[in-house]
């Protein structure tokens, strides 16, 4: 007789011990969950200052004088912060590939995309107003460098 209300004692303990497990692990998967969302928020908000840095520094670039080097090369960095935070974006791979391509043309064509600074300030302008034609407009800067010149 002991040892049945012992057995049942265990297993009611081995119960309780389960529920209380199992809540603490819902309660651990909802704050990553909710930790996870958070990040992405960030990674949209960096990624938005980033790209408003890259047209504030076009419009540096169009309306200064001096040092036009320097200020090419601003965008360019600000152009790969960008890129870096849109590749950390959640579901955003289409757009992803558009920005990265934004970003090499600017690397490797420099003397192309200055004189395609205009377009590339037009088309991140729509992307930070969440026009999707902004990302279209990316992609024909792109596709409007010569891969096989300067």
């Amino acid at each position: 007789m002991n040892q049945e209300k012992l057995m049942k004692r265990r297993m009611i303990r081995a119960i309780i011990l389960f529920i209380i497990t199992f809540i603490a692990l819902l309660v651990f998967i909802a704050l990553y969950i909710d930790e996870t969302k958070r990040v992405q928020e960030t990674y949209r908000k960096q990624y938005k200052v980033n790209l408003t840095k890259v047209i504030e520094d076009i419009d540096s670039y169009k309306n200064g004088e001096g040092d036009h080097d320097l200020r090419y090369m601003r965008i360019v960095s600000d152009m790969s912060g960008a890129n870096s935070f849109a590749f950390l974006i959640d579901k955003f791979n289409d757009k992803q590939i558009i920005i990265n391509e934004l970003t090499t043309c600017t690397m490797k064509y420099p003397v192309q995309m200055k004189e395609k600074l205009d377009d590339m300030r037009q088309a991140l302008s729509d992307i930070l107003d969440d026009v999707d034609k902004g990302y279209e407009e990316a992609a024909a800067v792109v596709s409007s460098v010569d891969k096989k010149g300067y």
